[in-house]
């Protein structure tokens, strides 16, 4: 199947969230914001990512609700010395009072420390849950940009078929104009014919678009194979697409009728459009 780079996946599950957005990048940049805590699971997690995807950059965000990932710990030989210490300046300046829970309320902070926790399996479980979500969603757009591609694909190769109508019909013309120079050149001279056939060969090999022309269809289907074939293809499709502006190029250059050149200007422009849709394309 054909895969779009541009993309957003989300699952959450037992206080667990993944948010994971790609967008189209020549290679695999993984970016992840995650609680510090749960780094050492990092790089298991990009691995996981790596094996779902092969081109795009990735912005992961991994978050922990709050029920999920704190555990408070009572620091109690701190407590024993705070309430010894209290005793104990209560003795000495002979201050009145008890000691109790509601006393040590207030401190709390001191003596009381949260310590993160997180379930590994679990957040593994719903970053996977995340990536099929992406996949989803980067196969479908995948298709609705196959599909448009396709139809431009259809439409340049129609502009190629036209171009064949050029090739006689400019090779006679420029022939018969260049025999018309000749005679005025030559002002009623004699004529060698054999001279002129040879120019006008010469004429008709440097004008003949025959072989390109030909180079073009060729890469359109193979264009078309790989695009239905699908699967990690972007940079081959991209690297057909330099060849058929080059064949494309190649036309204009040898152009001696306004019709042609007027063409090969509109295959450019629908090459142009392939290229910004194909960096889409993984």
């Amino acid at each position: 199947m054909v895969q779009s780079m541009t993309g957003f996946g989300r699952a959450e599950k037992n206080g667990y969230r993944v948010e994971i957005r790609s967008i189209n990048h020549r290679f695999l940049e993984i970016f992840m914001r995650t609680p510090p805590f749960i780094s050492q699971i990092e790089m298991p997690l990009r691995n996981l990512l790596k094996g779902y995807f092969a081109r795009g950059k990735f912005d992961v965000t991994i978050s922990i609700a709050e029920r999920a990932s704190a555990e408070l710990i009572v620091n109690t030989d701190l407590v024993k010395k705070i309430i010894a210490s209290f005793r104990g300046l209560q003795e000495e300046l002979s201050v009145k009072g008890e000691i109790d829970v509601n006393t040590l309320v207030g401190m709390h902070d001191m003596f009381i420390e949260t310590s993160e926790t997180y379930d590994g399996d679990a957040v593994t479980e719903v970053f996977t849950l995340a990536l099929e979500d992406l996949l989803k969603m980067r196969t479908r757009e995948g298709q609705a940009l196959a599909a448009e591609l396709l139809g431009m694909v259809d439409a340049l190769q129609l502009m190629n078929e036209r171009s064949k109508d050029f090739c006689g019909g400019a090779v006679a013309a420029m022939t018969e104009k260049f025999n018309e120079r000749l005679k005025t050149l030559l002002e009623g001279r004699e004529i060698d014919a054999n001279r002129i056939l040879l120019e006008a060969a010469i004429i008709a090999a440097k004008m003949d678009i025959t072989e390109e022309v030909a180079r073009i269809g060729s890469h359109l289907r193979q264009f078309r194979e790989i695009l239905l074939k699908g699967g990690i293809i972007g940079r081959k499709l991209d690297f057909l697409l330099q060849e058929l502006n080059r064949e494309v190029n190649t036309i204009a250059s040898k152009s001696a009728d306004y019709g042609l050149s007027s063409l090969t200007v509109d295959m450019k422009t629908e090459i142009e459009k392939l290229k910004e849709q194909v960096q889409n394309i993984q």
